[in-house]
């Protein structure tokens, strides 16, 4: 595949989701930054046909200079009488990017004008722009999404352009965590707590971070203020720099890794936040699957459960958590 330059370079792009939740932004994220990087040039359009994104709302500040536009609730790509109209009539894209697999929503949205259309849809079949063969699919979500961008640009993809925060962010996390200390990210949390590695875990590494002369900087969402508590007086040099803030700002997060030598987290949304920040990260699996939902960090070490003969996350032991932050500091 030759890479598109010059006149062959798009100048209009759109790209369509179904929607985008908290955890589909997150970890979409690495696949706009490398779209961005591939067509600096562009206008890129981000159409959720079935709902909201978060790159509307919530996430919008961390797209800033990425996604020139956000189309939500569009209500296209779900039912076969929309093929007999024109989708966004009006407009027309040089690229368009199929970011899902179901061949109706593919057939749909080929009803937009456009140059070119990528899709992965029944095998490539559908699409302008086809890999070389055998296709296949990769385990990882977000390496699907990054292979798209390497067959419409002809180029690898650079996911790790490192996010762009606002100033306050930035200010504030110097604030709550300020220079000349050495600090260990670590968040605890997850969607499910059979996801998560036991909580007297992350207490045991903490100390040991202690121990070395470094901060552990606890990351609290929402869903588990019922631990600060229990945190504050288990480990009492350690610090919570969102329940310092008043604030469980996603952007904030990001602006935090950024401070910190090391992170670990679970599955979790808490982690494709620290990996977006640029942090070196830990990542802790048991009952789901790194291969699809690692998050895309610049230095990632990944300790599963089934290295220690289970699935539960309690297998997996506090020195080999211990082994892998030394490892990446």
């Amino acid at each position: 595949m030759m890479a598109a330059t010059g006149a062959d370079s798009p100048r209009t792009i759109l790209v369509y989701v179904g929607l985008d939740l908290m955890g589909d932004g997150l970890m979409k994220l690495p696949f706009v930054r490398a779209l961005r990087a591939a067509f600096p040039g562009a206008r890129i359009t981000w159409l959720a046909g079935k709902g909201r994104t978060v790159y509307a709302s919530t996430l919008k500040p961390l797209v800033a200079g990425l996604i020139d536009e956000t189309l939500e609730d569009a209500d296209i790509g779900s039912r076969a009488a929309e093929l007999l109209r024109r989708p966004l009539r009006g407009r027309r894209f040089d690229l368009i990017i199929d970011t899902q697999r179901r061949i109706l929503t593919t057939l749909i949205l080929r009803r937009i004008a456009h140059g070119r259309f990528l899709s992965a849809a029944a095998d490539y079949r559908l699409s302008d722009i086809k890999p070389a063969r055998p296709a296949q699919k990769p385990p990882a979500l977000i390496r699907q999404l990054l292979d798209l961008v390497e067959l419409a640009s002809g180029r690898p993809a650079e996911p790790h352009r490192a996010a762009e925060l606002p100033a306050a962010a930035i200010a504030r996390a110097r604030e709550l965590l300020p220079s000349a200390r050495i600090y260990v990210g670590l968040a605890p949390g997850a969607g499910g707590r059979h996801k998560c590695w036991p909580l007297e875990n992350f207490m045991a590494l903490a100390r040991q971070q202690i121990d070395r002369g470094r901060i552990p900087a606890f990351i609290l969402g929402p869903d588990e203020s019922d631990w600060l508590g229990a945190l504050q007086a288990a480990i009492p040099g350690a610090v919570f720099p969102l329940q310092d803030a008043a604030s469980a700002d996603p952007l904030l997060t990001v602006a935090l890794a950024g401070r910190m030598a090391a992170a670990v987290a679970n599955d979790s949304g808490g982690g494709h936040l620290l990996a977006a920040g640029g942090v070196p990260l830990v990542s802790l699996f048991g009952p789901t699957s790194p291969a699809k939902f690692a998050p895309l960090a610049a230095k990632l070490t990944v300790v599963t459960a089934q290295e220690f003969g289970r699935d539960e996350m309690a297998a997996i032991p506090v020195d080999a958590v211990a082994a892998a932050v030394e490892r990446l500091l």
